[in-house]
């Protein structure tokens, strides 16, 4: 079977202001909230908000990578907290492995005996996702041994795609590494990075991921931030892990920075099933995630993200620019300064 290839592209921001404009002053319901997540986005960056992005979702398999290296290039993007399944499918676009636009109509026990999995309307070859395991594989045999944190092993996957990888720009692990743009995923070991990870450990090498210093360093990066602001996509554990920084500074820490400041939300599930995903920045300032002072800076967009995100993105792109902070650099810094604060050396 022959499938058209899914090649992430660049961009296109030639006429997106007009469209939004139309949005903020034509439109209603999830139209209009995507204009003032738009507009909010604009306040982020004029209120010198340390953003981050969470990715849950098949975002990277839809090849929508490059629209995130081009918020990272223009300092849009602080840090990302992002599915293992993401990364994992982000590193196929570096390497040139074929991903495919399909059918979701199609026998799924025809798919299995072509060697296609199948996400949704994707089509992704058994043998793409082994020669990216082996991928995997080989680069973390540099790290045997090491206790490292899920930051420090996506900058390395980045670099090492930047050294060998046929097309590095295709990768948002290439170019976070480029940019110094930490990645975590708060579940490291419920993706195909964390499989392999897994099979290099019973063959008696591997590393060790200390989840603890994902929680630290996230943490800091929030502490030592003047304002704080998410772009959520999807929701699930990436949105949590975001939001749960707040409260291990107030409730745990005894550190209270009020809540986030900035919430922007693109998402299908809804808040009264119970599920994070679907919980809203109101909910939040209950928690202490979301700064009660604040909650007029929060939209969540209900619309699938594949729609809504490429017309944000290449709203803020279009419109905004700042100096990178290359927090990845920083990382033992801030870590430091709050390990200070609890000793009491401010």
């Amino acid at each position: 079977m022959e499938f058209p290839r899914i090649i992430p592209k660049p961009l296109d921001t030639t006429s997106i202001e007009a469209l939004i404009t139309h949005m903020g002053s034509s439109n209603s319901f999830n139209a209009r909230r995507l204009y003032e997540a738009c507009t909010l986005y604009g306040r982020m960056i004029a209120d010198e908000a340390t953003i981050c992005l969470t990715l849950a979702g098949a975002f990277t398999p839809a090849g929508l990578g490059m629209a995130v290296n081009s918020l990272m290039e223009r300092g849009l993007i602080d840090f990302i907290i992002s599915t293992g399944a993401n990364l994992y499918h982000d590193i196929h676009f570096a390497l040139d492995l074929p991903v495919y636009r399909g059918d979701f109509r199609m026998d799924d026990s025809k798919l299995l005996r072509e060697g296609l999995v199948r996400v949704y309307d994707i089509f992704i070859p058994v043998e793409t996702l082994l020669e990216t395991d082996r991928f995997i594989r080989s680069s973390v045999k540099e790290l045997v041994g090491r206790v490292v944190s899920s930051s420090q092993l996506h900058h390395h996957l980045g670099e090492k795609l930047l050294d060998e990888a046929e097309h590095p720009e295709r990768s948002i692990l290439a170019k976070a590494a480029s940019l110094d743009v930490p990645i975590y995923t708060p579940s490291p070991g419920d993706s195909s990075i964390g499989l392999n990870l897994a099979a290099e450990k019973l063959r008696g090498g591997g590393l060790i991921l200390d989840v603890d210093l994902d929680v630290m360093e996230t943490s800091a990066i929030v502490y030592s931030s003047r304002r704080n602001g998410a772009v959520i996509l999807g929701g699930g554990a990436p949105k949590n892990f975001y939001m749960q920084t707040q409260p291990l500074l107030s409730q745990i820490l005894s550190i209270n920075k009020g809540g986030h400041d900035y919430f922007i939300q693109i998402t299908m599930d809804s808040p009264q099933w119970g599920g994070l995903s679907g919980a809203t920045h109101n909910e939040a300032v209950s928690w202490g995630k979301m700064n009660p002072k604040q909650v007029g800076n929060g939209v969540t967009v209900y619309s699938d993200f594949t729609l809504a995100a490429p017309i944000l993105f290449s709203y803020a792109t279009l419109k905004y620019k700042r100096p990178l902070k290359r927090l990845y650099a920083e990382r033992e810094k801030l870590v430091n300064h709050l390990k200070n604060r609890l000793n009491g050396n401010r």
